[in-house]
């Protein structure tokens, strides 16, 4: 009879479970694709193509759903044991509300391991996978608009137009002119084609373009007289077919940046990341010792070398200002005030350094340890859901789904505030990923003891009994107010 229960309670759960995950998930991708889907149209991408990197990209989101999903599941499920007066019936046939939730507490620890290995395997792998193709993507089709008859200098160094823009992806090119914007030291160049076409480059740091009959002007002032540039200031080679490259690698590591996938520990599991933060904590020493020797020799360079050096002449006092003529004073209390504000600056300029290595070292940590918080948040999150599920007694999507939500909430707004203090250094970051957890399992703890105790959580009636002396204290008795 206990494994049929078992069965059943299992049963149930899996049925909300599967409805509410697919809904979750489907709007946790919505999201995402309504965020990026318009930085990928008009790139020629196939729509199979999108689909791809999208499911890459939306990977992620399993970390949030799966607790979410389980805490409602869990509400859901308990709460019509509940309302269906299947609980109380358990109950009365001796099987304690503990055991009802142990087969459900096994499939959560399940799903809790199925969540670390998600994060630690394929989360990294699918991130590597995103980041790849946003390459590839950047680097076959830069972000380059081109339009035609208007000049562009998006390719660094060169202004260019082109008279018309054929082809499927605009690969073919008619009346083409490329001005490279050479500085006064430099040859200053000029190219006129017929037509030309862009085709791929072996290296997608630059774009090949291949043009054909065409005139290059170049006035050559390199390693050249100025007498000679006199006697020919330019020069005009014509050509059938010439192949040129253009370095846009400035321009796939911006749209990389702007995808928010340039941070390689992102792509290592929880032993990898162990080799990282060792990594950059020696890095982090290395850095912070030379900030500290340039603060020191910046305020006095003889600090540094006081101990080093021994000197037989004796050393000049300092001069008391009132001993000093009025210029001098002057000149010397200048000198100092250029000096303090020499150090103010550096010393705002090293802050924003030191911070800035302290928040990659945060994300590092907080990343890594996440791997691991997240499914202990599963544990807790049922522990919360089946307890608020016995209490309330009232499935469906109502009421359940209000107090999941508020209770996700508040879990990530604390998640949330905990990071930022982190990357701002007044927080540990292994506390910041952790404390989510630390604040909500006390919760938990209390919800089972009252509903393995059969309280009575929600019941208004209870409240009114509680605060009705209070309330006595402070009104008026209106029994027989019409005889006065």
């Amino acid at each position: 009879m206990i494994k049929k229960i078992d069965g059943y309670v299992i049963k149930t759960f899996f049925g909300p479970f599967i409805f509410i995950f697919s809904v979750l998930f489907f709007i946790f991708v919505v999201n995402i694709i309504w965020i990026r889907l318009a930085q990928f149209t008009g790139k020629g991408l196939s729509y199979w193509e999108i689909m791809k990197l999208l499911s890459y990209l939306s990977a992620i989101v399993v970390q949030l759903v799966l607790p979410l999903t389980i805490l409602l599941s869990a509400i859901m499920t308990f709460g019509d044991f509940g309302e269906r007066y299947e609980l109380a019936a358990m109950k009365a046939a001796g099987i304690s509300l503990t055991r009802i939730m142990l087969p459900l507490f096994f499939v959560t620890f399940i799903f809790s391991l199925f969540l670390f290995f998600f994060s630690n395997n394929v989360i990294p792998d699918f991130q590597r996978k995103a980041k790849n193709m946003l390459y590839n993507i950047a680097a076959t089709k830069p972000a380059l608009n081109f339009t035609p008859g208007q000049f562009i200098q998006q390719i660094p160094g060169y202004s260019v137009k082109f008279d018309k823009i054929l082809g499927e992806n605009g690969e073919n090119i008619e009346g083409v002119f490329i001005h490279k914007m050479a500085n006064s030291y430099e040859n200053q160049q000029s190219i006129i084609a017929e037509k030309g076409k862009f085709v791929p480059a072996d290296n997608r740091n630059y774009l090949k373009l291949v043009l054909f009959n065409g005139h290059i002007f170049e006035d050559n002032i390199e390693n050249v007289e100025y007498s000679q540039r006199i006697k020919q200031p330019d020069q005009a080679i014509k050509f059938d077919t010439m192949v040129s490259h253009f370095n846009i690698s400035e321009i796939i590591n911006k749209a990389l940046e702007a995808e928010k996938i340039t941070d390689d520990y992102s792509f290592q599991n929880f032993i990898e990341l162990n080799k990282t933060i060792r990594k950059a904590k020696v890095q982090n020493s290395s850095i912070l010792n030379n900030i500290n020797s340039e603060l020191v020799n910046q305020t006095n360079g003889f600090v540094s070398y006081i101990d080093k050096s021994k000197t037989k002449i004796a050393l000049t006092p300092v001069p008391k200002l009132d001993t000093l003529k009025k210029q001098k004073k002057q000149e010397f209390l200048y000198a100092a005030y250029n000096k303090i504000e020499s150090v103010k600056q550096l010393n705002t300029a090293k802050a924003e350094q030191i911070q800035d290595l302290h928040a990659y070292y945060s994300r590092i940590i907080i990343y890594q340890q996440r791997i691991f918080a997240y499914s202990v948040t599963c544990l807790i999150f049922f522990l919360i859901g089946s307890s608020l599920g016995s209490i309330i007694r009232k499935g469906g999507l109502g009421l359940p789904v209000v107090i999941a939500i508020v209770v996700f909430i508040i879990f990530y707004v604390i998640n949330l505030s905990v990071e930022n203090m982190a990357w701002s250094g007044k927080m540990d970051p292994y506390l910041a990923a952790w404390l989510p957890n630390l604040i909500l399992f006390p919760f938990g703890a209390w919800l089972t003891y009252k509903a393995l105790t059969d309280s009575q959580l929600f019941d208004v009636e209870k409240y009114k009994a509680l605060f009705k002396p209070l309330i006595n204290r402070f009104s008026k008795n209106k029994e027989h107010a019409r005889y006065r």
